[in-house]
């Protein structure tokens, strides 16, 4: 069979060029093999956590936190230098724990990190008394600003009412 060059050169240009660029845009996570590997690590240590924390008597283990594994060693992190020493003093059971569960490691590293504070609500504003509303009032009365003088009488009405 033979081809004339055109129509060798018509053949050619039908097919379109394939891009080897990543197509633009937004890669779903799955794609993505540094985050699955980064949320695996993750999984692991959850899991350790939790397994290692289990065994811990209920007072301790409100109070420690597994952080990482660093070779064959434990890392804890402890909310105070109280906490640390009694985590200390179960380090072996911990140790045996964590062989169990196949985490090869031969020793606990405790470190103190004070816990974030938890975050209160602040308390509600307790409602004015009638004698502010009446100071109020007497303080709408001497501004002559109709703005201002509204806002006052606004505020000394829920006053009012509050009780």
């Amino acid at each position: 069979m033979r081809f004339h060059v055109e129509e060798v050169v018509t053949m050619q240009r039908a097919v379109p060029p394939i891009s080897r660029r990543p197509a633009p845009g937004l890669k779903p996570l799955a794609e993505c093999g540094a985050f699955a590997r980064l949320a695996s690590k993750a999984a692991e240590l959850d899991a350790l956590d939790r397994a290692l924390r289990q065994t811990l008597p209920t007072s301790l283990r409100d109070q420690v936190r597994f952080a990482q594994r660093r070779g064959d060693r434990l890392v804890f992190l402890a909310s105070s230098p109280a906490w640390a020493s009694r985590l200390r003093l179960v380090q072996t059971q911990l140790l045996a724990t964590a062989r169990a569960l196949g985490a090869h490691a031969s020793s606990v590293t405790v470190k103190v990190a004070p816990q974030p504070p938890v975050a209160t609500q602040p308390d509600r504003s307790k409602p004015l008394s009638p004698a502010a509303a009446v100071h109020l009032k007497a303080a709408a009365e001497s501004v002559t600003d109709p703005e201002l003088r509204a806002l006052f009488l606004e505020l000394a009405s829920l006053a009012e009412t509050a009780d």
